[in-house]
């Protein structure tokens, strides 16, 4: 059974992912609501609600397997200042790392870190703050590399995120889990750029990463729709004949290519600001999409961050909010997962979470056979 610490843990969806083969040591969160929801779902013997700046090493029990750490991604975002690690939200993976540079001073490495965050985190400050977490980690003995899977291929969602996977250096590495160089499914080009603007020190500790590719995809986002859904209403027509007047031509054309089928189809509205061409005045438009995926979720409070879906079956067009059931399934947890009663909390707690069967494909084809080869190899030699 492999053991694991769980940083900036919201409602607990890495534990999710990495499922029953793994034992939870310790986790973290300074958010109360997200706390309170971690221990509906998961109990909260494990969990310390504080500043992880405020976590100590002597808080950590034991030796684990893997730290991961989902850490704030608000100041490496596109939609953020441009902070990057310095931030004050982003920065908060300097004190996770102090934790992580004590167990290694205390002989308690984590065999493997795993850090997940938003594609921002390659191109921050010209892909200076990527480096510092490679040199940080390279620094501290882990061979690493990183991968960008979008959980697009395991739920309907379009949702991308970067995810650096270490490996101390007190680990046997097994060949067959990495390639000799990038691979297009897994390694971006913007990744890859981020790869060779590192310096050499951490180039010479990067590894490849080897992922198989996931089956496809059979859901859709129409059958994770609710007819009936709890914590939204549907709109009322003029609320509804709103959101047609907020598109484009473009956007309209979607909808009536769509009315003009005669089938069922659902699609996803984000209100976004843009330049109208007539008048070059700043504009709020509303825009669909109809192919069978939901827009990424987001945490920001406020009504352009909230979801909408579209429902046009022939002639009849009915919209209303995405539910908060809705969301938890696009992040890949089940209906017995305990939400938040508040709109807010529960759309808040799965936009900032990370899809729980990318964890899962993660674990089972690259951090189990990593320790499964790599804890004893003398054991194994012989």
């Amino acid at each position: 059974m492999a053991t694991f610490f769980e940083f900036f843990a919201g409602g607990g969806m890495a534990r999710a992912g990495l499922g029953s083969h793994w034992t939870c040591l310790f986790s973290n969160d300074f958010d109360p609501v997200k706390a309170s929801i971690y221990a509906a779902n998961w109990g909260d013997g494990e969990f310390l609600e504080c500043d992880v700046a405020k976590v100590e090493s002597t808080d950590l029990p034991g030796h684990a397997d893997l730290a991961w750490a989902s850490f704030p991604c608000q100041d490496l975002s596109l939609a953020g200042a441009g902070a990057g690690l310095s931030g004050y939200r982003s920065g908060a993976f300097w004190p996770f790392w102090n934790l992580m540079k004590d167990l290694n001073s205390g002989g308690r490495a984590p065999r493997l870190i795993v850090l997940e965050n938003v594609l921002g985190a390659l191109s921050s400050h010209d892909g200076k703050d990527f480096a510092a977490i490679g040199a940080a980690m390279a620094k501290a003995g882990y061979r690493l590399g990183a991968m960008v899977i979008n959980a697009v291929e395991f739920v309907p969602q379009s949702r991308p995120r970067l995810f650096i996977v270490g490996v101390h250096a007190s680990m046997a590495l097994d060949p067959s889990l990495t390639t000799t160089g990038p691979n297009a499914e897994w390694h971006s080009p913007t990744l890859i750029d981020a790869h060779d603007k590192l310096p050499p020190s951490v180039r010479r500790s990067w590894v490849w990463w080897k992922l198989p590719e996931p089956q496809p995809r059979t859901t859709t986002f129409g059958d994770i729709v609710e007819e009936e859904p709890a914590g939204v209403a549907w709109h009322s027509h003029k609320e509804t004949r709103q959101l047609l007047d907020m598109m484009s031509q473009i956007n309209r054309a979607k909808v009536e290519a769509v009315v003009k089928a005669g089938k069922r189809k659902v699609g996803a509205i984000y209100k976004r600001t843009r330049i109208d061409e007539a008048s070059g005045m700043k504009v709020q438009r509303a825009e669909i999409r109809f192919d069978d995926v939901a827009g990424c979720l987001r945490t920001p409070a406020g009504g352009s961050s909230r979801q909408v879906i579209m429902v046009v079956d022939g002639q009849n067009i009915r919209s209303r909010l995405l539910s908060p059931r809705e969301a938890a399934r696009l992040m890949g947890l089940p209906d017995s997962y305990q939400l938040p009663r508040n709109y807010n909390a529960a759309y808040h707690l799965a936009g900032d979470g990370v899809a729980v069967p990318v964890v899962r494909h993660l674990a089972e084809h690259l951090l189990e056979p990593l320790l499964a080869f790599g804890t004893h190899p003398k054991t194994r030699a012989a």
